[in-house]
This record gives structure tokens, sequence and C-alpha cells, in this order.
């Protein structure tokens, strides 16, 4: 079960269970004011503020936002995304790959110079051991290894092979929960990646300790609640990190404001676009979230014969008011043409999301044959994301579909009560966000019929065969060309006939001082630590 989106349990379950808190926007990477200044000198400290959803560094077992951005230092994958840039995966350890024509397997090339933090060189023994190790521990991060085999028929060479063809693959290997360990080092602190390691890997605590990876960073020292320190790795392979030492400080965002204001810090993650607006003497990067919010309405008549009308379903498709909704979101945000992120591949052009028409809104209802409708929308009452509260968008939607003539009842709960309807299917209607388990189109299959998300709003088998039929096509489809047709069409079938309306894709701010340079939001692990000078 993946346990980092948002709708199955970013964010992520687990931040909302333990509740831690682009259109109009400068692109990722521009800075919306300020222009930066000299490369940070080798013995300078970098100091960031950010709101922890963090449990553990051990890659085995980490898979939370904060953990995300530290083990991105601590630890090299075979592939990484350089930047904000996500739709195009480069060389790490792999200094190249290639793929077979079915899909099916990847062959790895690793790069003879890379080394580990005790200056142990890298080898295909230490890939296969780590990643055997997260399939075996069995934590958060395992599904991304669900179906795929690891082989190293040489010291320089790794092999994976998938059960049926999975074009993700190149965009999965760069999530920092894949980071290649000293198999060694580890082995030695009690860590195993055979079977019964989710009871017999004791490794966890040593790496929360000391990290034995090959990054540009290692660690100093890790608190949960307090901070995290890291130093800048002094065998490092690749291009040295500007900042000798990073300190992430676990600081709630109005502090985070200050903060970085006075100059007490040089980067704040968590301001919201009305926390950054005006904001003096700072860089504000005003990149794009990945975090879709959507709105379905459920599609199970046992559930409610209304919301699966579809005459019903396209009267709400097209009286929800999209433009006031991402003006509600703040500044950066822009609405979801479909369910992919735009930085992702197969996300349809900016600007060809369903536009509102009241008219064309009353008709569907009117044609529906229901008489002033009145249906629940269920959402977490408790809870926000990029600055936006779910009760504040539930309100607007509820205003936006009165104009129409159908009346929406309020029924945010607690995310853990929510969560249980959504998860079981039962909401009339549902507001949440899907946040990406990794940075590919085919991480959104998930809506389609008698999938993960389409389950959850009464979108079983049979309801699109066609749909469902491009859906199957496109999971094994390895051309870029071709996937991004494929999920194009995809996209604009759900957007036509589905119980699914994408509402919304917030911005990602991320605030810096004056001095850092090259400052950049990312999709995957917010930002790229080694990458700020």
């Amino acid at each position: 079960m993946r346990k980092r989106s948002f709708v199955v349990g970013s964010a992520s379950l687990v931040a909302l269970m333990a509740l831690a808190a682009c259109g109009g926007g400068s692109s990722a990477g521009t800075p919306a004011s300020g222009t930066g200044s000299a490369a940070a000198p080798a013995n300078q400290t970098l100091v960031v503020d950010t709101t922890f959803n963090l449990k553990t560094v051990d890659p085995g077992r980490m898979f939370e936002t904060t953990g995300l951005l530290i083990d991105r230092a601590l630890y090299s994958t075979l592939l990484t995304f350089t930047g904000g840039d996500v739709k195009k995966p480069v060389p790490d350890l792999a200094e190249s790959y290639t793929a077979s024509p079915d899909g099916t397997t990847y062959t790895f090339k690793l790069r003879s110079d890379a080394v580990f933090s005790d200056g142990t060189p890298v080898t295909s023994a230490d890939v296969l051991f780590s990643l055997n190790r997260v399939k075996a521990i069995a934590g958060n991060p395992s599904f991304l290894m669900a179906g795929i085999t690891v082989t190293a028929p040489d010291a320089s060479t790794v092999v994976l092979t998938s059960e049926k063809p999975n074009p993700s693959i190149p965009f999965i290997v760069p999530n920092p929960a894949l980071g290649i360990l000293n198999s060694k080092a580890v082995k030695a602190s009690g860590g195993t990646d055979a079977e019964g390691a989710d009871k017999n890997d004791k490794a966890e605590t040593a790496l929360n300790t000391a990290s034995q990876g090959s990054g540009p960073y290692t660690l100093t020292s890790f608190s949960t609640t307090t901070q995290v320190v890291l130093e800048a790795n002094a065998k490092y392979w690749g291009t040295k990190p500007a900042y000798s030492k990073v300190v992430l400080r676990n600081v709630a965002a109005n502090v985070q404001k200050l903060n970085v204001t006075k100059g007490e810090s040089q980067i704040a993650l968590d301001l919201s676009p009305t926390q950054a607006e005006g904001m003096k003497d700072v860089q504000v990067v005003n990149g794009a979230s990945p975090n879709v919010f959507f709105l379905f309405t459920n599609n199970d008549p046992k559930i409610s014969a209304t919301t699966a009308n579809k005459d019903f379903q396209e009267a709400v498709r097209y009286g929800i008011d999209y433009d006031g909704l991402v003006a509600l979101a703040g500044t950066g945000s822009t609405q979801a043409a479909g369910v992919i992120p735009t930085m992702f591949l197969g996300s349809l052009p900016a600007g060809s999301g369903v536009k509102r028409d009241v008219a064309r809104a009353k008709a569907a209802l009117a044609k529906s044959g229901i008489s002033n409708p009145t249906v629940d929308i269920g959402y977490p009452s408790d809870f926000a994301s990029n600055g936006i509260a779910f009760g504040d968008l539930a309100a607007r939607v509820q205003a936006n579909l009165k104009e129409v003539g159908i009346t929406v009842n309020l029924k945010g709960s607690s995310v853990q009560t929510a969560l249980a309807e959504y998860r079981d299917g039962k909401e009339q209607m549902g507001l949440w966000f899907w946040g990406p388990d990794y940075p590919d189109p085919g991480d959104y299959l998930v809506f389609l019929p008698d999938q993960l998300v389409g389950k959850r709003a009464g979108y079983v088998k049979g309801a699109n065969p066609a749909l469902e039929a491009l859906g199957e096509k496109a999971a094994t489809t390895v051309d870029d060309a071709e996937r991004v047709k494929l999920y194009e069409q995809i996209q604009t079938e759900l957007n036509t006939s589905s119980p699914f309306m994408p509402l919304l894709q917030p911005a990602q701010i991320v605030v810096a001082g004056q001095s850092v340079k090259n400052v950049q939001s990312n999709a995957v692990w917010l930002a790229t630590l080694s990458e700020l000078g």
C-alpha cells in the first residue's frame, strides 16, 4: 500500500496522520525577487527551516517529505533529477542505462569513480543489497520495487527486471528511498536484505546516527523533533557542494518567515503564497507543487443515485468556478488541466482544462431529471496543504454549485475519519488531492476504472472499456512520445466522462536569502541542498 500519497493514506498520509505542517508565479527555479550573489564560501553553513515530517533517514524505511529532502543529500541513486526538471532522469551512480524494447529489462552501467563516505568503491553488490533491502523490509517505500527483480551480472552492471512492462522504472529509481548503501557497513550494523528483514534488520538506529552513502553530505546529528545536521562529504566523487554544513531546523511556517527575513536562516520551505507575498530582500521561488486537488462524485448508485447520474456529473463539472478556486489558492497556483501535474511527462497543455459554463451546467442538471438535488461532500476539515485549507475549498464548491441548483452539505471531519470514509468508497462527493509517489504519468493510472482511486469513487471495471484499454496500453508503452499521446487521451477522456474533476495545482514556495544561488523547487524532494550555492 502506498503511504506517501494523500489519497491512499504530498502531501502524504504520514504527513496527514501526523498533522505536520503555476501559471501565475515565476517558474520553478526563477526568483520572483532578488538575484542572488556570489557562490558561498566553502566553510559556510546553510540553515534551512522546514516543518518536519520525519521519522527516519534509513532509506529502506523512509518515505516522508523531510526524509526525502535529507536522503537526497546523503545517498546517491542510480539516476537522479537536476534542478526542478523531473521529466528527464539523468545519470548519478549509473553513467548510462538501456531498456529492452518491451520495457521489462533495464540495464545500468555503474560509474567507476564513485565511492562511499569511507572511501569504499560503490559496486553492483551494494546496489543489489540496497534495493533488495527496501523490498525485504516491506516498509513505506517497498512498493517502489514491487514486481522488480535485481541482479548484478558483474561488479559494474545492475539489471532491473520487471514482471510486466514498466516504463516508469527510470523515474522510480531516482527516489531517495532507493539510495544506495554501503552494504558491508550496513551489514556490520545488523542490516540484511534477506527474507524476514522486516523483523530481522537492525540497522535503522545506526543509519540514524551515521549515514552510509555516497552522496554529497554525511549525517552528523539527527532528531525527528528539533534539527538535523549534515556535513560535506570529503570523499564525494561528484561536484563538491558549496556549503560545508547544512542545519535543518523544525520550525513553524510563521517563524520560518521571520527567520529568513532577519537572516537567521537562509531557506524557508513551508510558506504559503499569502505568507510569501510582498516579502522584501529575499528570493521567492514560486514553483508548481506536484499535488493535484480534485473533486469526485461517487459513481456507485448504491452510495448515491444522484452522484452516479452522468448528467449530474456534467452539471458539477461545468458548475465549478475553477478560476475562483485558483485565486483562493494564491499566487503561483494554476488550474489542473488534468490529473497529471504540469511538470510531469504527459500533462495536458496549460489552459486546456474544463472552463466554467453555468448555462451548460444547468442544462445538464435539467437533463438528469433530478429536481433540487442535495448531496454530501466529504473532506479532511483539520488539514491544509500548500497553505490551502480543504474546508475553504469545499465552501467554494458549495457556493459554486448552489448557483447551478445543487445543494451541497459540507461533511468535513478529522483526517482519520475522512480517510476511512474515502477508502471505503462511502463518500457521495469527495475533495482530496493526489501527491505523486514518483514523477511519472504511470502513477496516475490509479484514477481509471477499477484502479485504486477509481474504486474509491465507485468507478469500477466496465465503466469505460475504451478508457480502460487506453490505460492498459499506456502502462506498457515505452516510447516517450507515444506515452505523451496516450496520457493526454486518457486525461481528456477523464475530463469528459469520468466522475473526477481536477481542480487546481497549488504553488510550492521556496524562500531564500539573497546570498543563496541556484534556488529551485523540486517535485520529489522539495529542494536539492547540494545544488545550492
